[in-house]
């Protein structure tokens, strides 16, 4: 299947999905990022913000648990530019937070995170192949961002559905995670492929 066949198929899944399936599948996702994750390493974690009306998995669990546990790690959160680009800015509270045009939360405020300080990325999707390569909303946010951050920087997909044989239509511009966390299990695509 393309991107755009896709993207709507897995907006569709997402919407049919209850409240009480979402906080499952958001609590697994947790349970395995904490399990198979190591934060030992890490300095700055990026994560996106949910898109709450959209079923999209929730990572404001893993952010509260990180500030709580992990007072080493800084957590950065992206903000869109009037350019159109991804912003990535140190997350210091809920005070620093407005809702944009999209209905994401993004800081209004803050110091900026430079990409090349991030270790690990948490990536939205929609959809991901066994290769890793992921199907986003289609306006290349992160694709841009990722190429920014340092080859190292562990990106890791956080998706309630598991993964498919192949995007149809992968293009020389889409970046590729390395791992991908699902209700069930989570998928090292260096293992995959």
């Amino acid at each position: 299947m393309t991107k755009q066949e896709l993207r709507k198929t897995y907006l569709d899944k997402r919407k049919q999905l209850t409240a009480a399936e979402c906080a499952h599948f958001n609590l697994q996702l947790y349970n395995f990022f904490f399990s198979s994750i190591d934060l030992s390493f890490v300095n700055v974690l990026h994560t996106y913000l949910p898109i709450i009306k959209n079923n999209e998995p929730d990572t404001w669990m893993i952010v509260d648990r990180v500030r709580r546990e992990f007072p080493n790690v800084r957590i950065s959160i992206p903000r869109i530019t009037p350019e159109g680009e991804l912003e990535h800015i140190y997350f210091e509270g809920l005070h620093q937070l407005q809702t944009n045009a999209w209905g994401i939360q993004e800081p209004r405020q803050g110091s900026s995170t430079p990409p090349e300080k991030i270790d690990l990325a948490l990536v939205p999707l929609l959809a991901v192949d066994k290769q890793g390569h992921r199907v986003g909303y289609g306006k290349g946010y992160y694709d841009r961002f990722l190429k920014r951050c340092r080859g190292d920087c562990n990106k890791i997909g956080l998706s309630f559905f598991d993964v498919i044989k192949r995007i149809d239509d992968v293009g020389n511009h889409d970046i590729m995670l390395n791992s991908c966390i699902t209700p069930r299990r989570i998928l090292n695509f260096d293992s995959l492929t």
